[in-house]
């Protein structure tokens, strides 16, 4: 929202929505611990005073955010004169309307309070349901865990216009992501498979001491978030006093980049073999598509670190981490060009981003990530977005 929206000392008689959409909009572009209220107040030209008459502080504006930001995807799936395949396809419209909500209740709502969050739980597992409901309209006889699967494919492809800023104006992007609903909706999912290893499951601990301090933040990260972990508790994880994880890494903040660094090289070895072993451009896309969702299979942990707590590092590095994001997904892009040469490449870029958000999103719903035949159906839904099937 621009400064000069509101004249300083006006009284609109829609003053807490005009602070909700300006706390949603800073909330997301800038992460929940680096806006503070005397900014959200000034958005909206009004007294830090005047601002705390509305909230009692900065996370119950958050959970007013997010709350507000669900409402219109309940009433669209609950609305009686849209049933199946069309309320599925009017969530396109919704993820270009409400462009910032993906971002907010993915990547901040671990901000809130605990009970907030419970809630916040609850409510996803009702908007899955009721996305699950209509897919089964849309595609009479799956399975409980094929309708989820493709339920949560949609939300995921409807959201991830939320992280990226790609100029949606120049493309027809609510027409471009209903496009991209029906092809989760067509694709043929495969039979049921074996069912995917929990990658929560505890596994052989490493001979490094480091190498073990490295997974248990990582993981502990992912859980709680970076501001939720103390260097004391990670030492713990591995049974080691706090002051000796010093011995290992100087700051907390070394763990963190470290971590970071390592999750974007795992991308890149993946992206370079992918390059390396084809013998085409589709060959080294249906390799990425492989790739990447056995990535965010085993390491569901480093997906969420790489959505959520990048804002933490330093600005160098954070800086170097989202244009080697931005420089993998362009990578994407550039075979998907080569493979679909009438594509628009902005378009290809949005069909791209879609497969990654459905990857993600899969892999941090452990339902989802450990069902049966999971692996093949990704990459058959992820094949059908980017129109390669």
């Amino acid at each position: 929202m621009e400064k000069s929206a509101l004249a300083r000392g006006s009284r609109p008689r829609n003053r807490r929505a005009l602070i909700v959409a300006a706390a949603g909009d800073l909330f997301a572009r800038r992460g929940y611990a680096r806006v503070g209220m005397s900014e959200i107040a000034e958005a909206v030209a009004i007294g830090p005073s005047a601002l705390y008459r509305h909230f009692s502080g900065k996370q119950d504006l958050l959970r007013e955010v997010i709350t507000e930001g669900l409402v219109p995807i309940r009433d669209t799936l609950s609305a009686p004169d849209r049933r199946g395949r069309a309320a599925l396809r009017a969530l396109a419209a919704l993820g270009v309307e409400h462009r910032p909500l993906g971002v907010l209740w993915q990547r901040e709502a671990r901000h809130l309070a605990d009970g907030d969050r419970a809630r916040l739980r609850r409510e996803l597992r009702e908007i899955g349901a009721l996305a699950a409901g209509h897919v089964r309209l849309a595609r009479p006889g799956l399975d409980d865990g094929a309708a989820a699967l493709l339920a949560w494919s949609v939300v995921a492809v409807a959201a991830s216009v939320s992280f990226h800023r790609v100029d949606l104006s120049r493309v027809p992007a609510a027409d471009l992501l209903a496009g991209l609903v029906d092809a989760v909706l067509d694709t043929e999912l495969p039979g049921p498979g074996e069912r995917s290893p929990d990658a929560s499951a505890a596994g052989i601990v490493p001979a490094s001491r480091r190498e073990a301090l490295l997974i248990e933040a990582v993981r502990m990260f992912a859980e709680r978030g970076y501001t939720g972990v103390a260097i004391e508790d990670i030492g713990a994880a591995v049974g080691i006093a706090g002051p000796s994880v010093y011995h290992h890494f100087p700051t907390k903040l070394d763990v963190l980049t470290t971590a970071c660094r390592r999750g974007i090289g795992l991308l890149y070895m993946d992206l370079t073999a992918a390059y390396t072993a084809a013998s085409s451009a589709p060959d080294a896309l249906r390799a990425l598509i492989r790739s990447y969702t056995r990535f965010t299979r085993v390491h569901p942990a480093f997906v969420t670190l790489l959505i959520s707590e990048i804002g933490h590092l330093p600005g160098d590095e954070r800086h170097s981490v989202r244009q080697a994001q931005h420089d993998y997904v362009s990578e994407w892009v550039h075979l998907l060009g080569l493979t679909r040469r009438d594509i628009d490449p902005i378009a290809a870029r949005i069909r791209v981003h879609a497969v990654l958000s459905v990857a993600n999103d899969v892999a941090r719903t452990p339902r989802l990530r450990r069902g049966r035949g999971t692996p093949a159906a990704l990459e058959r839904v992820a094949a059908g977005i980017l129109g390669i099937a």
